[in-house]
């Protein structure tokens, strides 16, 4: 039997784009611990610093009843657990659950009689039942939906987004029992303000999370393929949206680099599951073929650009504005400008990256790459807009041209110019 804790004491496992946001949130209202495995992240945010820019200083100090702690101790009085830890997949795109077992080992080894734990980490329908539970049972000895219980509420975060913040998005929710689905409900409707939508089954909230970004993948790999196409034809791709786009029901996507923890990983998660069901998915995995190779195509259209020009591809050397995976936002996570930076080194090029919102030491870290603090005018064969931070946008067309030689050529790969100011625009 279920007995509804009125003021649950909440541990928040996982302090990154997520987690944090959360634990400030519910903080402000109720006891709050929150946890990362990261001894140097707990200490920035205990001064009152987030790297991620997710959250600000001021906000930080208006959650008043928030603690951060990579002590695990600190877990023990808790009664909600909500797990919010990175789920990525692995070489093969196998999703690789290793956080998600880690961070429910953990739940585990703390969870008592009539708690809840909460998962958020975006998985495949089923895999809080199937995988998380059943080590939080072994190593509690407790039972599932006798003496513990359980919910689902995928987050919805949108990195670098200061408009579409955690309270301004509808939140889906879930619970293992009906008594506990209006609990966990209850407790995200007071920070909610968008609301919430509770689902029926935890496998319904898994599932409605992970086809989100599977169908945003969908739509920008066909419009990819149809830059492809245009490409060719030598039709501009924007201004063929443009004029699409005035019919009230199309959908307004544009081509580009499809990375992040999101929209480049959900996929691979649904399309694994759906196989080990005996399907196989066909058109989520043309999706993700297209999106993947699009870091190659734009390293190939640049060399043929570079070939045409007469500009020696050997040795050339090439400027990437922009690392993060998306613009405004420090996220480096599965970035695929790091496709299109080694593509660029196989034909032997030299090749130079700008980013000043990335962290050098993470992106050295994670893809062996030195960022350039500064850039050299004259300097470049090639040079590749990337990303489109408003710093970029702001330089206009005349600075960034400055980066090149006499002979260069400029690549808009996010529209930032206009066709007739870039030399090629994805």
């Amino acid at each position: 039997m279920f007995n509804i804790p009125k003021t649950p004491k909440i541990a928040v496992i996982g302090l990154g784009y997520v987690g944090l946001p959360l634990a400030v949130e519910f903080g402000k209202l109720f006891d709050v611990v929150g946890f990362d495995i990261n001894q140097g992240r707990i200490n920035e945010l205990r001064n009152g610093v987030d790297n991620t820019l997710e959250v600000s200083r001021e906000q930080l100090c208006q959650a008043t009843k928030l603690s951060y702690s990579n002590d695990e101790n600190a877990l023990e009085e808790s009664n909600l657990y909500i797990v919010t830890v990175p789920t990525p997949i692995d070489d093969t795109h196998a999703p690789d659950l290793t956080p998600l077992r880690k961070a429910s080992e953990l739940v585990g080894r703390h969870i008592k009689d009539n708690d809840i734990v909460v998962f958020e980490s975006t998985v495949y329908p089923g895999a809080t039942e199937e995988v998380c539970i059943p080590i939080i049972e072994k190593i509690s000895g407790l039972v599932f939906n006798q003496d513990f219980f359980a919910g689902y509420s995928p987050e919805r975060i949108n990195p670098g987004d200061k408009v579409n913040t955690l309270t301004k998005i509808i939140k889906i929710t879930s619970g293992s029992t009906s008594e506990v689905a209006d609990y966990v409900d209850e407790i995200y409707r007071k920070i909610i303000v968008a609301g919430t939508h509770k689902a029926s089954s935890i496998k319904v909230a898994e599932a409605a999370k992970v086809i989100e970004n599977t169908q945003r993948d969908l739509n920008i790999a066909v419009i990819n393929e149809f830059a492809k196409i245009f490409n060719r034809l030598h039709i501009d791709t924007e201004e063929v949206l443009n004029a699409a786009g005035t019919k009230w029901n199309f959908l307004k996507f544009k081509p580009g680099l499809v990375g992040g923890h999101c929209i480049s990983v959900d996929p691979y998660y649904l399309t694994y599951k759906a196989e080990e069901v005996g399907y196989r998915p066909e058109v989520i995995l043309a999706g993700r073929r297209i999106n993947d190779g699009m870091g190659e195509y734009v390293a190939t259209q640049l060399v043929k650009k570079l070939s045409s020009r007469k500009i020696h591809i050997d040795e050339a050397k090439v400027l990437i504005l922009g690392f993060t995976f998306k613009g405004d936002c420090p996220d480096v996570r599965n970035t695929k400008i790091i496709d299109i930076v080694r593509e660029l080194q196989d034909f032997n090029m030299s090749v130079d990256v700008y980013d000043g919102w990335a962290s050098a030491e993470e992106v050295k870290s994670e893809y062996g790459i030195e960022l350039i603090n500064d850039i050299e005018q004259g300097q470049y064969d090639g040079i590749v807009l990337a990303v489109d931070h408003n710093e970029f946008k702001e330089w206009g067309v005349e600075k960034l041209r400055a980066f090149g030689k006499t002979e260069h050529v400029l690549y808009d790969v996010k529209h930032v110019l206009t066709p007739k100011d870039a030399d090629i625009r994805l």
